[in-house]
């Protein structure tokens, strides 16, 4: 949704260029502010790691600084020139795949005084991951090809993942093979239909995978406040609308956009899932709890 007109030429692509490498920047200065968010997050609230070091045998992977060597498998290790470690199941429930929308929508915001969805969505993805990394769990981006890896090494090398991700402009999850019982946390507005959703998760819900959803949205976008004649622009290139009375429009658009996110919760409560809710004029910390509580409502009271 946008309030700028005409067409997107080349000064508009480089524009957009130009915003993403500009994110891409202040990642850095997004994960400091991440960490506080977390920091703030972490007092009030419980780990989440149980004991027990797993009862099946899941995977062999190579070893990597921060490992513990006494996880080293030396028997497969001797068939390569590499060292490698065993995974048990119960190790790979305690790893989080996170991924975050980078679609044209999510760069929206209605006030210069708001963060756009994107960069909230950005910040919520690092604070996650610094919440995480604290009570000893592995972390990893979605579709990044990277293993979930733990202490500050994980939330690193997931910053560098997001920095890439930023010219994907995904607004899908990637498809990806996960362990049974990993855990997924989709951050995004869903603006997308909901049966393309519910197809995209349903592989990882057959899998066993758990998953949790943030949905972000701009207070705009809730409540529609504009008055008068507007032309609306898609920010994916769905095309223009002109409303000549947007007082008019405002309860049917309300309905439709009620519908659309009852819709979005139903499929995924049905898929066994859970999702929360987010707005861009709320504090960051309030979001970030709600998600951590979803993760773990058997730790936090």
């Amino acid at each position: 949704m946008s309030l700028e007109t005409g067409p997107l030429g080349e000064a508009d692509i480089l524009a957009l260029r130009r915003g993403a490498e500009g994110l891409a920047a202040r990642l850095p200065g997004l994960l400091v502010h991440a960490e506080r968010v977390a920091a703030t997050v972490a007092q009030g609230v419980h780990g989440r790691r149980r004991t027990g070091i797993g009862e099946t045998f899941w995977q062999f992977r190579i070893y990597q600084p921060g490992d513990d060597r006494r996880d080293i498998d030396w028997r497969q290790s001797a068939r390569s020139r590499h060292l490698f470690v065993r995974e048990q199941e119960w190790e790979a429930a305690q790893s989080v795949w996170i991924w975050c929308d980078t679609s044209g929508s999510m760069r929206f915001r209605s006030a210069r005084t708001l963060p756009t969805k994107l960069e909230r969505g950005l910040l919520l993805t690092l604070a996650l991951a610094a919440l995480l990394v604290r009570g000893g769990e592995r972390v990893a981006l979605l579709g990044s090809g990277e293993r979930p890896h733990p202490h500050r090494a994980g939330l690193e090398r997931l910053m560098r993942s997001l920095n890439a991700a930023l010219a994907r402009r995904e607004s899908l999850p990637p498809p990806a093979d996960l362990p049974r019982f990993a855990q997924l946390v989709l951050i995004s507005d869903f603006l997308e239909p909901a049966e393309a959703l519910a197809a995209r998760i349903a592989p990882w819900v057959a899998a066993g995978v758990r998953g949790c959803l943030l949905e972000i949205a701009d207070p705009a976008e809730e409540l529609l406040p504009w008055e008068g004649r507007v032309l609306f622009e898609g920010p994916e290139e769905e095309g223009r609308a002109l409303v000549g009375n947007v007082a008019a429009v405002r309860a049917r658009y309300a309905e439709l956009y009620r519908a659309h996110r009852e819709e979005i919760e139903r499929r995924i409560v049905r898929q066994g899932w859970r999702i929360t809710r987010h707005r861009t004029d709320a504090p960051a910390q309030v979001a970030l709890l709600a998600l951590y509580q979803l993760l773990a409502p058997e730790a936090v009271r």
